[in-house]
């Protein structure tokens, strides 16, 4: 796998004497990709029907011709202004009924049919000009789908392809209020059209409800970004990228990126740190100018699957951003860090956003590789750094994982409408269990809900799945190795009612949860030796083996030797033990690594990754404060 650096440009942002410049200056500084074009519609296309092309062809001419391969993005996240006028019902609106305005980016409803007829245009007008043009190496469809909280609209043409939509799965009304359990509360339908959209009830609306809205919006996603798919296949060989955002479960992804060659993500490690990651006020000081040390790997491991194989990171923070509470600005080598640390992950590029800082408009405060005035930002020279490092290192892929964890989006609907606890979301379970991983030194696959075959890891772990599916629960039947359900893992039906009998329903395992508690942070569940479960507790009925047990008695966790039940939400120290009694049943090696440091395994090498503001000492080598050290696999 070769390794490549790109950067993000907006040519309709600069003077036409200066791309030439720029172009040279990328190329200078080790970048290989450009991406361009993914906000300029109304550059494109100012008035509608008529195009304006010209100056996007001389741009793709002069960074081509600089040696430059060019990702072209499809327009559609900023619609011009006179797409209003022609659709009015066209905007999004929020859950108090509240329409989104103009002025900003992505004010558009996934499920508005005649603005994704204007999407398709424009994508097949896009690929017919330039599908075959040798500078144009890839594709990016949209930018970023539900960032600003998108994906869900409550606007009346929402409401009337949400009615369509439930007519089409249930076929009658009867059907749907079975499945629902309207029955509660008189809430039963005579016709589709008379079901509304599950915001401003009274009280909170029937959860099934919730959960078939939830299904709905990510198909308008899945929809949306089907059929610019669709238009640029007929034009181009080229590969289709979207470029996902990290902490995002409103859509399913997987489904996504069924459609598409490549995934790639938008990665901003501080500003997540501080927007979008629980963490105690010392914890989240240590790590204020390096992002949290296991944030980024989850997202590489994440997209690298729902890539199918294929990473790469669209956008990758160089400096201080705009958008987070705070924005502090990287440690000195962390822009050269976090590169690094995608291609251990298995990224085949790395794009720093963006090329140089705008001096307007509402990402001026963002950095570059260079400053408004063209001067180098600190990012350039560590970008450069990278470029170097290639010749150093093999091109190589990802070793094989030890460990595998199960991550469902429908799952994260399921208990973002059904949560029974203030603090409890699926990304917080499934990341603290792939911490926990981490921590403990291993390599990780993240794989979807519908996975038939386990037989590459020896460990599997799948916390919070609402119901496994019929080829993970095969998969677990013929499994060698361990797998960790739980907890929260087939309780639910897929419409979120309470199977009887109870769940989960493991293959020859005897255990059902008997009754759930959510714990809030002042109380814990104390287990026998040491450890603790917070957040979440399930108590345990069956005849099956305890393998663990609470202080007063309750079963912790319970199985046979490959399939093992979890009860509760581990904390950190007790997940750690956990996860390493399991890898030394299974003969798996595990590391204590200090706070900060993770490594990372290729075919070849060995990454050890310090995200610790101070240097550590990692078997006789002393890594520096944001430090990458590299070894060859003994």
């Amino acid at each position: 796998m070769k390794r490549t650096l790109g950067v993000c440009y907006y040519p309709e942002h600069w003077p036409e004497d200066q791309w030439a410049e720029d172009a040279a200056g990328m190329v200078a500084a080790g970048l290989s990709w450009v991406r361009i074009g993914e906000f300029a519609w109304a550059r494109m296309e100012a008035v509608p029907g008529t195009l304006t092309w010209d100056w996007l062809d001389r741009a793709i001419d002069v960074l081509g011709n600089a040696g430059l391969k060019i990702i072209l993005g499809t327009p559609t996240a900023t619609p011009p202004r006179w797409m209003l006028d022609k659709y009015p019902d066209m905007l999004a609106a929020d859950a108090q009924g509240n329409p989104r305005k103009f002025g900003s980016r992505r004010h558009y409803d996934f499920s508005h049919m005649g603005y994704r007829d204007e999407c398709r245009r424009i994508a097949r007008l896009m690929g017919e000009r330039y599908g075959k043009n040798p500078h144009i190496a890839a594709w990016q469809i949209d930018n970023e789908y539900d960032c600003h909280d998108t994906t869900i609209s409550y606007s009346d043409v929402a409401r009337r392809g949400f009615q369509d939509w439930l007519a089409q799965t249930y076929q009658s009304t009867d059907a749907l209020n079975r499945a629902w359990g309207n029955v509660f509360w008189s809430m039963d339908y005579d016709t589709f059209d008379q079901i509304d959209l599950p915001n401003l009830t009274v009280t909170e609306p029937n959860h099934p409800h919730q959960l078939a809205f939830r299904r709905f919006s990510s198909d308008q996603v899945v929809a949306f970004n089907k059929v610019q798919a669709d238009e640029l296949r007929q034009h181009t060989d080229a590969p289709l990228i979207h470029n996902y955002m990290g902490r995002i479960t409103s859509f399913d992804h997987w489904k996504v990126g069924a459609d598409l060659d490549i995934a790639s993500w938008d990665s901003y490690p501080i500003g997540f740190l501080s927007d979008r990651l629980e963490g105690t006020a010392e914890e989240k000081q240590k790590f204020l100018r390096q992002g949290h040390p296991d944030m980024q790997a989850f997202h590489h491991d994440l997209y690298r699957a729902v890539g199918k194989g294929r990473l790469w990171v669209m956008e990758q923070q160089p400096g201080p951003v705009n958008w987070a509470p705070y924005n502090p600005a990287p440690l000195p080598g962390m822009a050269r860090l976090w590169a690094w640390e995608a291609f251990a992950h298995g990224a085949e590029t790395v794009c720093y956003f963006r090329w140089r800082q705008a001096p307007f408009a509402q990402e001026q405060m963002h950095a570059g590789l260079l400053r408004p005035d063209r001067a180098p930002a600190p990012a350039l020279a560590e970008a450069r750094q990278v470029a170097d490092e290639f010749a150093q290192l093999p091109d190589v892929g990802t070793a094989q994982a030890q460990a595998a964890l199960i991550f469902d989006y429908e799952s994260a609907w399921a208990w973002d409408v059904q949560p029974q606890g203030a603090d409890f979301e699926m990304f917080r379970l499934a990341f603290a269990a792939y911490r926990a991983l981490r921590r403990c030194g291993l390599n990780v696959d993240i794989l979807p809900p519908d996975t038939a075959d386990l037989s590459a890891y020896k460990l599997v772990l799948a916390p919070g799945i609402m119901t496994l599916s019929d080829p993970l629960r095969a998969a677990l039947a013929a499994f060698k190795g361990t797998a960790l359900i739980g907890p929260r893992t087939d309780t639910k039906t897929q419409e979120l009612e309470i199977p009887v009998p109870l769940g989960p329903q493991l293959p020859e395992v005897d255990i059902s949860v008997a009754l759930t508690e959510s714990l809030p942070p002042s109380e814990q569940i104390t287990l026998q030796g040491s450890g603790q479960f917070v957040h979440w507790f399930e108590h345990l009925e069956g005849n099956a083996k305890v393998r663990l047990a609470t202080q007063s008695g309750h079963p912790a966790i319970m199985g046979g030797d490959h399939l093992r039940y979890l009860a509760g939400w581990p904390d950190e120290a007790t997940f750690d033990r956990i996860i390493r009694d399991l890898c030394a049943a299974q003969g798996i090696v595990t590391h204590y690594l200090p706070e900060g440091l993770r490594i990372r395994d290729t075919d070849t090498h060995r990454f050890v990754f310090n995200y610790a503001p101070e240097p550590q000492d990692w078997q006789g080598t002393t890594i520096p404060a944001a430090g990458v050290h590299w070894a060859v696999l003994t």
